[in-house]
C-alpha cells in the first residue's frame, strides 16, 4: 500500500502507511529513502533529515542516504551539520571516493558573515591537497570508485567565493583528468585534426547535459540558428534526459544530433566516431558527466563557453570563448585556457517571447503604492558583504518592497541586515516561491527596478528583464561572472543605471524609486534599444572567423 501511493504521488498517504510498517517491523533501506522521499515533497525537512539519519544508523552502508542527507544539508544552509555527515559517511564506506570528496571539499551554498568565506576557502584548499595526496589510482576498484565519485559532483559552489579560482580550479582540473585517464587511457591522446578537402564543412560539436530550457545553454541556440550553414556542419549530444521545446529547437539546428544520456563511454565513442574538428562544451561545472567527458580528449581543438563562467582548470581544454564586452583587461589571468573574447556579448541571445499583462500586483499580495524592486537571484549569488544595501535603500525610501524570487535561505541574514538600522525585514522584504514561467514573466512586468547581484550578476535573468523593459542597477565585479549586465547595458547603450560601487548603486537604485519619469525614460530607451542586444549576429561570425583560423592552425 505504501509503495502503490508512492508510485502515484499520494505523499501524505504514502507517509501514512510507511510509519504504519515501521511501527510493526523492521524495514529494508529502500523504506527510508522512500519514506524521505515523501517528506522531500511535502517540504517538510525536519522529517526528512531524520528520517535519512534514522535509515543511515540502521543501514551505515547504504551510500544513497548518507548522499541525499549531505547535500539537502548543505542545500539548506546547515553546512556545520553536512560536514560532519560528510565525515562519518566517509568512516562509514571509507572506499567510497564520493564521501572523500564530500569531506574534504564541502563549501557552503550561502554564506553568513564575510568571515566564513575565507575560512571556508582555507578549508577547500587544505581539504583538496589531502584529497589529492590521497587518491589512489592504483587498482581497478580504485579508479571505478573515484570515476564513480567525480560522476556524482562537481565544485560548484566554490566559484561564489568572488575569488581567483584559477589555482584551486587547476589543481581540480587535473585531478579529474588523471581519474579520467587511468578509467579510458585510449582518450587521452592527442588527436590530429582531420585534413579540410576544398568542399569539406568544419565538423563542430556541442555537448551538454543541457539541450533543453536551461539558462547554462538557452543562448547557444543562437549560435547554432545562424550558422555559417556552406562552411560549418553542427553535432549536437545531448546527455541530458529532459526534452522538451528548446530540445526540438537544437535538433532543428543541428546537422546531426544525438541523444545519449547517462552514458557516459557511448557519447565519448559517438564523438569520437564522428571525427570532429572541434568540440565546445556550452558549460563545464554545473554537470558531473560534462566534467567527466571534458577531462577527456575527444577531439583535437576543445573549447568552453560561460554557460558557467569560471575558468575549468582542465588540461584538456584548450579555448574559453568569452565576451570583449565582458571580460576586464588582465581577464588571462583568471583561465588555465586561452581566452577567446567574440565581439559584444560573445552570444547571440534569442529575444524573449514576453506575453501582455494579464496579472496584478494583488494577485501576487503586492500594493500598488509600493515602489518593488525584483531581486529574482538564486540565494548563492548574494554575499552578506552586500546585505547592508537593502536596508540602506529601504531607509531612503520607506515604501520599497523587496521581492526575492529564490530567497527565503537568506531570511535570517537579512532580519540582521534590517534589525541593524532598527527595521523590520516583514515591512520590506517578500519571500514569493514563482514555479510558473507566466508568473515570473508577470512578476518581471509589475516591478519598478531589478536589483543585480554583485561579483556574479544575472544572465538569463537579467536579459529577460530587458525584454520586459525593466530598469537594471548593476556594479561590475572584478571577474566576468560579476559583468553580465554591465555588458548588456552597455550595448543597448543605457548604461546610466551602472554604478561604480556600492554607494552609486543605492543612489541609482534610490533615484530609480523615487522619480517615477526617470524610471519611464529607462524603460523607453531599453524597449527602442532591443534589437542591438537580441539576436547578435556579430558575435556568430567572430565565432566562426575563430573556428577556421583556429582549424587552419592546427
Amino acid at each position: 500500500m505504501s509503495n502503490k501511493f508512492f508510485s502515484q504521488g499520494r505523499w501524505t498517504e504514502a507517509i501514512a502507511q510507511y510509519q504504519k510498517l515501521l511501527e510493526i517491523q523492521l524495514c529494508d533501506a529502500d523504506v527510508y529513502c522512500n519514506l524521505s522521499y515523501c517528506y522531500r515533497q511535502l517540504n517538510l525537512l525536519e522529517e526528512y533529515f531524520q528520517t535519512l539519519q534514522q535509515g543511515i544508523k540502521l543501514y551505515p552502508q547504504e551510500g544513497r542516504l548518507h548522499f541525499s542527507l549531505i547535500i539537502d544539508l548543505r542545500r539548506n544552509g546547515r553546512i556545520q551539520e553536512a560536514i560532519l555527515s560528510a565525515e562519518n559517511a566517509a568512516n562509514c564506506l571509507p572506499n567510497d571516493y564520493t564521501f572523500q570528496l564530500l569531506k574534504y571539499l564541502t563549501v557552503p551554498s550561502i554564506y553568513q558573515n564575510k568571515e566564513e568565506i575565507n575560512f571556508y576557502r582555507q578549508r577547500f584548499s587544505q581539504g583538496l591537497q589531502d584529497l589529492i595526496q590521497q587518491t589512489y589510482l592504483k587498482t581497478t576498484e580504485d579508479q571505478q570508485s573515484a570515476l564513480a565519485g567525480i560522476g556524482r559532483l562537481t565544485n560548484f559552489y566554490l566559484s561564489y567565493q568572488a575569488q581567483n579560482d584559477i589555482d584551486l580550479q587547476r589543481q581540480y582540473g587535473k585531478l579529474v583528468h588523471e581519474i579520467m585517464a587511468a578509467n579510458y587511457p585510449q582518450w587521452i591522446v592527442p588527436l590530429s585534426m582531420p585534413k579540410l578537402e576544398p568542399n569539406n564543412k568544419i565538423r563542430i560539436g556541442y555537448a551538454s547535459h543541457y539541450l533543453h530550457s536551461y539558462s547554462g545553454t538557452l543562448w547557444l541556440t543562437g549560435w547554432l540558428h545562424y550558422c555559417d550553414r556552406q562552411n560549418f556542419e553542427i553535432y549536437c549530444y545531448y546527455t541530458g534526459n529532459e526534452p522538451d521545446p528548446v530540445t526540438q529547437q537544437f535538433q532543428n539546428y543541428s546537422d546531426v544530433f544525438h541523444h545519449i544520456p547517462y552514458n557516459l563511454s557511448a557519447v565519448c565513442e559517438q564523438i569520437i566516431a564522428d571525427k570532429l574538428h572541434i568540440l565546445v562544451f556550452p558549460e563545464i561545472g554545473m554537470n558531473p558527466q560534462t566534467m567527466q567527458m571534458a577531462g577527456l580528449r575527444l577531439a583535437p581543438v576543445q573549447c568552453t563557453a560561460w554557460g558557467h563562467p569560471v575558468t575549468t582548470g582542465l588540461p584538456t581544454i584548450d579555448y574559453f570563448l568569452s565576451s570583449e564586452l565582458m571580460e576586464p583587461e588582465n581577464a588571462q589571468e583568471h583561465y588555465s585556457e586561452k581566452l577567446i573574447r567574440l565581439p559584444n556579448i560573445g552570444v547571440s541571445y534569442p529575444k524573449p517571447y514576453i506575453p501582455p499583462v494579464i496579472k496584478t500586483r494583488s494577485d501576487f499580495g503586492l500594493g500598488d503604492d509600493a515602489v518593488i524592486y525584483l531581486c529574482c537571484q538564486a540565494p548563492f549569488k548574494y554575499l552578506p558583504q552586500y546585505d547592508f544595501i537593502f536596508p540602506e535603500i529601504a531607509r531612503r525610501l520607506p515604501q520599497a518592497k523587496f521581492v526575492f524570487l529564490r530567497g527565503s535561505l537568506l531570511e535570517p541574514r537579512l532580519k540582521r541586515a534590517f534589525a541593524a538600522v532598527g527595521f523590520n525585514t516583514e515591512d520590506y522584504c517578500v519571500f514569493l516561491n514563482i514555479p510558473e514561467r507566466l508568473d515570473y514573466l508577470m512578476i518581471n512586468l509589475l516591478s519598478d527596478v531589478y536589483l543585480d547581484t554583485f561579483t556574479w550578476s544575472g544572465g538569463n535573468t537579467t536579459l529577460e528583464a530587458i525584454a520586459c523593459n525593466l530598469p537594471i542597477v548593476t556594479c561590475p565585479g572584478e571577474f566576468m561572472r560579476g559583468r553580465h549586465s554591465d555588458s548588456f547595458l552597455k550595448m543597448l547603450g543605457v548604461t546610466d543605471t551602472i554604478a561604480e560601487n556600492e554607494t552609486e548603486y543605492i543612489e541609482i537604485a534610490v533615484k530609480l524609486g523615487l522619480d517615477p519619469s526617470w524610471r519611464g525614460t529607462i524603460a523607453e530607451r531599453i524597449s527602442q534599444n532591443h534589437d542591438r542586444l537580441f539576436d547578435d549576429k556579430a558575435c556568430v561570425q567572430g565565432l566562426e572567423a575563430f573556428y577556421k583560423e583556429v582549424c587552419s592552425k592546427h
